[in-house]
């Protein structure tokens, strides 16, 4: 068992990039050497609520229909917002926009408060930043989120029509129709965290946030993707630029 730079332990998912170093084992070898080294993995448990929707608000339609592919780049996204604890009582709020093509984190935002203004940043300023960087434009895209009263928002609404987005909302109260982005936003806890409750500080956790999102863009690697990262798949299939988008 080795760990990474920043802590990030090598486990069942990185069996590929231990092939690749010339360690060929299995799951279950590696499952042994935890079991006698006496760890175990993380298990988070959810304390926080972030989804408060606006019953008056308008509502989108679900275009995506629990189909977390997509044939071509910069056609289908989804967003989330998620939190991180701080000591004091205090809360960090990520939102993140996730090309469903090849898994890429397109844009994120990092903020103290649960505002509209976090996830039109993260939609504005990260992913359409990274729309013409990489993609070119984001018209035409469709963007699925979930009710949370940031996306329902009017300012959120404004911000999709003038990037040209479609917007897409799973139903009410039915996580599977969003399992994509909370199953990203469990692991990026998990690996930020690293068993802790909290962090120290703001500044801290935003730095070992950062981390966890640019590693999941150049070294996470993905099922899906025959276990490479993102960028590397992208690079491989020369589909578009390699060029990363900076973190707020």
């Amino acid at each position: 068992m080795d760990v990474e730079p920043h802590g990030l332990a090598v486990g069942v998912a990185d069996l590929a990039e231990l092939c690749e170093r010339g360690e060929c084992v299995n799951h279950q070898r590696i499952a042994l050497i935890m079991h006698q080294a006496g760890l175990a993995g993380l298990r988070l448990r959810r304390n926080h609520r972030t989804t408060l929707a606006d019953p008056a608000a308008a509502k989108a339609g679900d275009l995506i229909g629990r189909d977390f592919t997509a044939a071509a780049v910069n056609t289908k996204y989804v967003g989330d917002i998620t939190y991180l604890a701080l000591t004091g009582g205090k809360f960090l709020y990520p939102a993140t926009v996730i090309d469903l093509a090849y898994r890429r984190l397109a844009g994120w935002a990092i903020a103290a408060h649960m505002r509209a203004e976090l996830v039109t940043d993260a939609l504005v300023t990260d992913a359409l930043a990274a729309a013409e960087r990489c993609r070119g434009s984001l018209a035409g895209a469709v963007l699925h989120t979930d009710h949370e009263a940031q996306y329902t928002s009017r300012a959120f609404a404004d911000a999709c029509r003038r990037a040209g987005v479609i917007q897409s909302m799973s139903a009410v109260g039915n996580s599977t129709d969003h399992s994509l982005a909370e199953s990203f936003n469990a692991t990026c806890k998990r690996d930020t965290l690293q068993g802790r409750s909290a962090w120290a500080d703001e500044r801290e956790t935003r730095l070992n946030l950062s981390r966890r999102l640019h590693r999941h863009n150049t070294q996470q690697r993905h099922s899906s993707l025959g276990r490479h990262s993102p960028i590397i798949y992208e690079t491989a299939l020369d589909t578009t630029s390699t060029s990363l988008v900076p973190a707020t």
